[in-house]
């Protein structure tokens, strides 16, 4: 599928400077409160001088990690994304979409030592194939991060199975457009896609929401197993 038939790419493309203006004041709650300093801090500990973060969007994870003296990298599919990221810090940027990624490409900086991808997996098999290449950018002894949203945080209102979803930007704060289709993974399920991958589970993080107390997102920690 190309960028030009991928709904999903179709309403970033469309929402772009919406969700720049939404990032740029602060309008996600759960994100202000806890995922922002949950995905930094994950990475932070992990200590890597490389990073290629996969759906970077406006960039605000790239930059915060150059501030930190890490050589960041962000690939996102949205060239309105990326033009804004490449003003708002130092980090390096490319507009790149997943099925480049899947099919293999070449950067100066690579391997890396750590990958991140935070909130940025909204496929079924595009995922499941992303993933189990992504091995190949990581050093030998590099790390995968990806933060997500929790499964039982969103899935108390339908059943708690891997399916299909519409409401990819339902509570937000501007009038966006075009909404398209995510795919919801039970726990299980993300187990068994990385399982598949051939990536090890080194740590799972529930960071919890202060005002709700309950799951503002989960976060696997992953490396590639030794058999690959």
């Amino acid at each position: 599928m190309s960028k030009s038939t991928n709904p999903i790419l179709k309403s970033w493309a469309v929402n772009a400077k919406k969700w720049i203006k939404t990032i740029e004041n602060n309008e996600i709650e759960s994100r202000r409160l806890v995922t922002n300093a949950a995905i930094l801090q994950t990475i932070l500990t992990n200590q890597p001088n490389t990073v290629l973060d996969i759906g970077c969007g406006e960039g605000w994870l790239v930059n915060t990690l150059v501030q930190h003296k890490i050589k960041a990298v962000g690939i996102d599919a949205t060239a309105t994304l990326i033009k804004a990221a490449k003003t708002k810090g130092k980090g390096k940027f490319q507009v790149k979409d997943y099925d480049t990624m899947i099919k293999g490409v070449r950067f100066k900086t690579a391997p890396f030592d750590l990958i991140s991808i935070n909130f940025a997996l909204f496929e079924n098999k595009k995922t499941a194939q992303l993933i189990k290449k992504l091995p190949d950018y990581l050093k030998t002894d590099g790390k995968m991060v990806i933060q997500t949203l929790h499964p039982f945080s969103i899935a108390t209102d339908q059943p708690y199975k891997s399916a299909w979803r519409k409401d990819s930007w339902g509570g937000l704060k501007r009038k966006f457009t075009q909404p398209y289709k995510w795919y919801f993974r039970t726990l299980e399920d993300w187990v068994k896609l990385f399982t598949k991958a051939d990536l090890m589970l080194e740590a799972i993080k529930e960071p919890i929401h202060p005002k709700t107390g309950r799951p503002a997102s989960i976060i696997f920690v992953l490396k590639p197993s030794e058999e690959r």
